[in-house]
């Protein structure tokens, strides 16, 4: 049995990762530069921590355990400005979004770490081309089988997230046309993409542990579904967010998600086709590719399978499911600040070249 921790926070409770560029402050070509950045930082009173990811090129950012958004909200910047105060003292900068838009990944060094190399060594080019950042949101949750059923619950509703969220319409030096290359990217991964149907926490744990025992996956987090269970933590982590530049964007996310896992759990949502069972499965995977293509404009089909509505509406729609238990946790606020009209992506097309786009990434992430 994998260890589990659910119940030991609050519910609800929020944990957020950021993912951010490392960059040469003259050139804003990506480097190689957590291990400098993590010595500036070490010892330092902070409210999370700073830690390496697969590319020596980024840095993550974790928050400790926050009871409410506004707590996310409070310590975000705190982290950042760390980073970002590191980076400037080593002749570096920082640059928040899900891609770089002129950087080739399968250049980017790798960190020298076990966990990492045995990656590469079993994901081969696929795992060389994943130079994409996202926004990982932890929601605690009460128990093993409230966690999946949550799960089942808002994955309908995660290609709109993702709609809203698109933050990588550059990927090495191309505009492709899809306003989130991240999400293809992600999709080469083995285990990646929407979770498939269990009918239970147990019946996923036993799949998981007949994978370690097969020899194919060494623990449950060498699994990259846009959402997850975490039983370690005690929470369901959600994945689907391209990395947002806007630091006021990634508080409002956590805050959308922590009230959509509540949302959810009370019997808040409408009943989806399928879940992830059925038609469900199908859906998603329509929906996912929609989004990443389109952002808010995308025509996804309703989480009820009774039709098709663009992202835009159908973000309207889950703002309002979730608001009443954004109220009750104290992520109102932090809410407002998404508009499902808009995106980041619009924010990066309009710049005629990948280099134009790179330095206002920089601009906004440092303002």
């Amino acid at each position: 049995m994998i260890p589990r921790r659910f119940g030991e926070s609050a519910p609800f409770s929020l944990g957020v990762e950021e993912e951010l560029m490392i960059l040469d402050a003259e050139t804003l070509a990506q480097v190689a530069g957590v291990d400098r950045i993590l010595r500036r930082v070490e010892g330092r009173d902070l409210p999370g921590v700073l830690k390496t990811e697969l590319f020596a090129s980024v840095v993550e950012t974790n928050t400790g355990i926050c009871a409410s958004a506004a707590e996310v909200a409070d310590a975000l910047p705190v982290l950042r400005r760390a980073a970002i105060e590191a980076a400037a003292a080593e002749g570096l900068t920082i640059a928040a979004a899900a891609t770089h838009p002129f950087a080739t990944p399968e250049e980017q060094p790798i960190v020298q770490e076990e966990r990492y190399l045995t990656f590469k060594a079993y994901g081969g080019i696929s795992v060389r081309h994943q130079g994409v950042q996202g926004l990982h949101v932890h929601v605690g949750m009460p128990s093993a089988e409230s966690c999946w059923q949550c799960l089942d619950a808002v994955s309908p509703w995660l290609p709109v997230v993702l709609a809203l969220s698109v933050n990588s319409p550059w990927y090495a030096g191309s505009r492709t046309g899809l306003l989130s290359n991240r999400a293809p990217v992600l999709g080469e991964l083995p285990r990646a993409g929407g979770a498939p149907a269990f009918s239970s926490y147990d019946e996923w744990e036993g799949w998981v542990e007949r994978l370690v025992d097969f020899g194919l996956a060494e623990d449950d987090t060498r699994i990259w579904w846009d959402v997850r269970p975490h039983p370690r933590l005690g929470t369901l982590e959600i994945r689907v967010a391209d990395q947002p530049t806007s630091i006021d964007l990634s508080a409002a996310f956590a805050a959308l998600l922590q009230a959509l896992c509540a949302t959810a759990l009370a019997g808040g949502l409408p009943a989806a086709h399928g879940t992830l069972g059925d038609h469900g499965r199908a859906d998603y995977a329509q929906n996912r590719w929609a989004a990443a293509r389109f952002g808010p404009a995308a025509g996804l089909i309703h989480p009820d399978g009774s039709r098709v509505a663009s992202a835009r509406e159908l973000g309207e729609e889950l703002l309002g499911l979730v608001a009443g238990e954004a109220e009750k946790l104290g992520g109102a606020d932090a809410l407002a600040r998404i508009d499902p009209a808009r995106c980041e992506a619009e924010l990066q097309v309009v710049h005629v070249n990948a280099r134009a786009a790179t330095a206002d990434l920089v601009t906004r992430t440092l303002g």
